[in-house]
């Protein structure tokens, strides 16, 4: 099983496309990605086509483990140009860098390549002593790297010698007064005597460990800069803190200096600190880490107030490192500005790229992509020259981006590995094609799953119709999380209206910009209907939307049963459309369209109507592509002429097109027109 793109045979002869503007299966660039390749090409980058029309490597080889794997971090990275130069600046002049963009497309991996990246400096060793004039503030001390412990090494063992010493006079004393008491006749006193000494100097003494510095922050003199993740940190492990002493007095407590604890920003002292989704770290944690940045040191104190170690502060511990944050476009928003503001007037922000177009030259990079997942993997086998053919198609499809390959490469390395453990298991030495295909159908996503699941349910109660035709009922098409489609019913219907003027009603957890797609359906009804809507209110039902509805791509669906419903003319049920609609009766494009088509597709809708841009865009499995017929098209009037039936369509679509011609001629005067005084 292959992807296929769309051909001539899957347009009709009545959708006004001209045959010749499709791509022919035989011509030098049928596939989606060549297209993306011309494009690229236009930029200064040729892509040859390959003979059939399928991504061949420049370099072929008869399996990925003949492909060769960088051994730098930085050189793994792949599509992400601008972050990688972006980070080599970085490293080299220190700055703190922020990336945001979508999980899976190599955020952490820059992180960690950073670390390599950054000029070695003289590393440090963080010790912390107790301070005898105030317990509560620690002492904070540096020396070089390896010096740490060789110091708290010496401590211990003087601490230790200081001990035997004292233990040594106190048996002395103790040995003493027992004998006095034997030779004087007076046991029973000696023992009680010894007694009493030995617990006076046992509580008296002071204690030799107590003064024994702790090593906070230990590090290898010959080390590479540290990499701290301090993803999801509390306070306490980010900032530092003092741990809880239960035993607070009687001579048993521990030294305040003996439990502080350091923190993720200390540890990542001359190094690089990631943090993953920015914005979840509360204000408090985000305005110390701002401190921490400026001053590049940060005290340790308790982080909870019902601690004992809330009174405790010590000196000013080093920290000075490179962040790294990153984030999802929210992440943003819920940064705290200074630190956003920090890092853009002392750093880099960089956006990470979803695709990168379809060249021999990247189709190179995605095959060592490959070839870096089996060898990091090291549990599965190497995949041949039809496997590698099948990831790439799949690399396409999932890209949902004429003449681009995804880089969304965590859910591409998961497709690697479970390709890889049914080859293991079926003990082959190489993963093939089958091995691919198989693992497609094994590693689906939850919400591909629930939207099978939905499908299913649905046909059993008639939730979706695809045979026959309905006025008012029109089969739209959703994407479920990112790469699901589902089939979603929509139904009009036209009632008096009850108040002072009519209005359009929508049910279904719309959410804004589902609404604002909804207002603009009101424009298209009075332009292609040219009927008075104030005197009726227009109910708009989407079926079965239990965790809401975003986004505009359903507007054409939308305007086609309400139209239907004033005009009560029936829709086709077999057929199913997408699309987003201005309110001049222009089909937009939209995204997830390839899902969208496979989903109606499994429905057992025969005919899927999506917009003219978005036809390129569209790399469905060839199982799905012989079930469907596809009809791209620019306008709501080709649309309502592909959905609408019954002997009134002709009529009905006469009118429409004496209304659109009346209108763009009064476009036509309007914009010819002379100011006035000209």
């Amino acid at each position: 099983m292959t992807d296929s793109h769309i051909s001539k045979d899957t347009i009709p002869e009545d959708s006004g496309i001209a045959p010749d503007t499709v791509p022919s299966p035989a011509s030098p660039a049928p596939e989606v990605f060549d297209s993306g390749a011309e494009e690229a090409g236009s930029a200064g980058s040729e892509a040859p086509a390959s003979p059939e029309g399928v991504s061949v490597p420049l370099t072929e080889v008869a399996n990925s483990g003949e492909i060769p794997v960088p051994d730098s971090l930085i050189d793994q990275v792949i599509g992400q140009e601008h972050a990688v130069e972006v980070m080599r600046k970085a490293a080299i002049q220190r700055r703190h860098v922020l990336m945001i963009g979508t999980p899976g497309t190599g955020k952490s991996m820059l992180a960690k390549a950073m670390a390599e990246l950054l000029p070695k400096e003289e590393m440090q060793d963080i010790l912390i002593y107790p301070n005898s004039e105030d317990p509560n503030e620690p002492v904070v001390r540096t020396v070089p790297s390896g010096r740490g412990k060789e110091i708290v090494g010496a401590h211990k063992q003087e601490a230790r010698k200081r001990t035997q010493t004292r233990s040594t006079l106190i048996m002395l004393l103790i040995f003493g007064i027992m004998g006095y008491a034997l030779i004087s006749g007076q046991l029973l006193f000696g023992i009680i005597a010894a007694a009493f000494i030995f617990m006076a100097m046992q509580y008296s003494r002071p204690k030799e460990e107590a003064m024994v510095p702790k090593l906070l922050v230990s590090t290898k003199p010959d080390s590479t800069a540290p990499f701290i993740d301090g993803t999801g940190s509390h306070a306490g492990a980010l900032l530092g803190d003092v741990r809880h002493d239960p035993f607070q007095s009687g001579g048993l407590e521990t030294p305040a200096h003996d439990r502080v604890e350091a923190g993720a920003i200390h540890k990542a002292h001359k190094g690089v600190l990631f943090i993953d989704e920015i914005n979840t770290l509360t204000p408090h944690s985000q305005q110390s880490l701002l401190t921490a940045l400026q001053e590049g040191e940060f005290p340790i104190t308790g982080q909870s107030e019902r601690s004992s170690g809330a009174m405790v502060r010590t000196e000013a511990v080093p920290c000075r490192f490179v962040m790294v944050a990153a984030g999802n476009m929210d992440g943003v928003q819920g940064m705290h500005p200074a630190l956003r503001s920090r890092i853009r007037g002392y750093g880099y922000e960089v956006y990470m790229q979803e695709t990168m177009p379809d060249t021999p030259e990247n189709r190179e990079k995605f095959i060592r992509f490959i070839a870096q997942e089996v060898k990091n993997d090291g549990k599965i086998p190497h995949f041949d020259q039809g496997a590698i053919d099948e990831l790439l198609l799949e690399g396409r499809r999932r890209s949902n981006r004429k003449g681009h390959l995804t880089l969304k490469l965590r859910d591409m390395g998961g497709l690697i590995r479970v390709a890889g453990d049914l080859a293991r298991q079926e003990g082959a030495e190489i993963a093939t094609a089958k091995h691919v295909l198989d693992a497609k159908s094994m590693a689906r996503s939850i919400e591909d799953q629930v939207s099978d699941e939905y499908i299913r349910r649905s046909r059993e109660y008639d939730l979706t119709v695809v045979e026959g035709s309905l006025v008012g009922r029109v089969n739209g098409l959703a994407v479920m999380g990112s790469d699901s489609g589902s089939v979603l019913p929509i139904v009009a219907e036209v009632t008096p209206t009850q108040g002072a003027t009519g209005q359009v009603i929508a049910t279904g957890l719309l959410k804004e910009i589902a609404q604002e797609s909804i207002k603009n359906v009101s424009a298209i009804i009075k332009n292609f209907t040219g009927k008075d809507i104030r005197n009726m209110d227009v109910h708009v039902q989407f079926l079965g939307t239990y965790s809401g509805v975003e986004g505009d791509s359903a507007s054409v669906t939308v305007a086609t049963a309400v139209i239907s419903a004033i005009e009560n003319i029936p829709v086709r049920q077999d057929v199913a459309m997408t699309g987003s609609l201005s309110v001049r009766g222009q089909v937009l494009p939209i995204g997830g369209v390839t899902y969208k088509i496979e989903a109606a597709a499994k429905a057992g809708i025969r005919t899927v109507i999506i917009p003219q841009s978005n036809l390129d865009d569209v790399v469905i499995e060839e199982q799905y592509a012989k079930m469907v017929k596809i009809i791209p098209v620019t306008t709501i009037e080709e649309v309502l002429e592909h959905a609408l039936v019954f002997e009134r369509k002709e009529d009905f679509m006469t009118k429409i097109k004496e209304i659109s011609a009346r209108r763009l001629h009064v476009f036509s005067e309007t914009r010819d027109a002379k100011p006035v005084g000209a």
